[in-house]
């Protein structure tokens, strides 16, 4: 079966810096409470994870995650309520996307039908 798909994200100054990998990434740590877990969750390095979170943060106007350095009582993540507002409008626009997708069809329908 054919499918049509839509992948979307934001971009600065023409580069992305908002799309479905920083949307996993900031629900895992949303659920791991951990930058380094939800790294090693998505065989992503730390090293990476922390760069996406940090530019999220410097272009956003609010923190997307804020993080506490380990040590005695060991470090943490969390995503902000602003985060969180994020991560709701990314899946509210993902869902309107891929209900046009489900109506507009009829590209589909041609590779399906042969032209």
């Amino acid at each position: 079966m054919k499918e049509i798909r839509i992948r979307c994200w934001l971009e600065h100054d023409g580069q992305k810096f908002f799309g479905p990998g920083p949307y996993q990434l900031m629900n895992m740590i949303d659920r791991k409470g951990s930058i380094s877990l939800a790294a090693k969750e998505m065989n992503m390095s730390y090293k990476k994870a922390w760069d996406m979170i940090h530019r999220i943060n410097e272009i956003s106007k609010s923190p997307v995650i804020v993080s506490q350095k380990g040590g005695k009582m060991g470090g943490g993540a969390e995503v902000t309520p602003f985060g969180k507002e994020v991560l709701l409008k990314y899946e509210q626009l993902v869902e309107k996307l891929n209900q046009v997708v489900e109506v507009e069809s009829e590209l589909r329908s041609l590779f399906e039908q042969g032209i």
